[in-house]
């Protein structure tokens, strides 16, 4: 949702569906940045690992889900391409995650928007360090 899809909410109930949506897009962006993350490093190491050898040596490459021969002469290019290809989404997506964080930003400041931290959390810590204190250990007398 961008600002101008973003309509007037009549309620509270609507405020905190479109908050809630915006946090999920958040979420969304991140994730989608995360993966193909991890999918850019594996380009690296593709590269790393083949480009000291030999051009005309033979390599195999998955292809829409077919594994095709190559050689290392071929592969290296198209790889270093799509890893390119890769980096350059991710820089998009940084972007939008930007620009998605400032509009939520706003939201938040125009609806007073404030996260509370859940005291039961607190609560359940405290309940645990003090059951776990109230359960004594037996130890036999010293030898």
């Amino acid at each position: 949702m961008s600002e101008s899809e973003i309509r007037e909410p009549v309620n509270e109930q609507a405020v905190a569906t479109i908050y809630g949506s915006l946090k999920t897009e958040l979420n969304q962006i991140h994730s989608k940045i995360t993966e193909l993350e991890m999918e850019a490093t594996e380009h690296s190491l593709v590269i790393n690992t083949i480009q000291p050898l030999d051009p005309s040596r033979r390599c195999y490459r998955m292809i829409g889900g077919v594994l095709v021969e190559r050689t290392v002469g071929e592969v290296l290019p198209a790889v270093q391409r799509n890893k390119e290809g890769i980096e350059e989404v991710i820089k998009r997506l940084h972007e939008a995650l930007e620009k998605k964080g400032k509009e939520m930003a706003n939201f938040e400041a125009k609806y007073k928007i404030r996260i509370r931290k859940h005291d039961s959390a607190s609560k359940d810590d405290n309940a645990l360090k003090e059951g776990s204190s109230s359960q004594g250990v037996l130890v036999g007398p010293a030898s």
